[in-house]
């Protein structure tokens, strides 16, 4: 994927991180030993982690609401929270889906 496209490049998430970011996320990968620490199947996935992910994006930004994940598991669970906020936005303006449903073709 090249940078231009990466979601982060054109993201405005960035400037809602605080100033010290670079100092909390170093500090998060070095607590969490620069292993992943999503949860599958109950055992700590321990991949190589280089990312710093907000636990609850809305719980704030200390320590204990951040952990380190691996690529893979930051860009899974950040498509589903991006996922679950469109389908609030729709729901949010009375949208159920996006374009209205057909008539299965042996019932027309």
């Amino acid at each position: 994927m090249a940078m231009s496209q990466r979601p982060w490049a054109t993201s405005t998430r960035r400037a809602e991180l605080p100033p010290n970011w670079a100092a909390l996320r170093r500090a998060v990968l070095q607590r969490d030993g620069y292993r992943c620490q999503r949860r599958i199947g109950g055992r700590i996935h321990n991949a190589y982690a280089n990312q710093a992910d907000h636990i609850d994006r809305n719980a704030g930004d200390g320590m204990a609401n951040l952990q380190a994940l691996c690529d893979d598991c930051h860009r899974h669970k950040s498509a589903r929270e991006g996922g679950r906020a469109s389908a609030a936005a729709r729901a949010t303006r009375g949208l159920v889906r996006a374009r209205p449903s057909e008539p299965h073709p042996g019932l027309r």
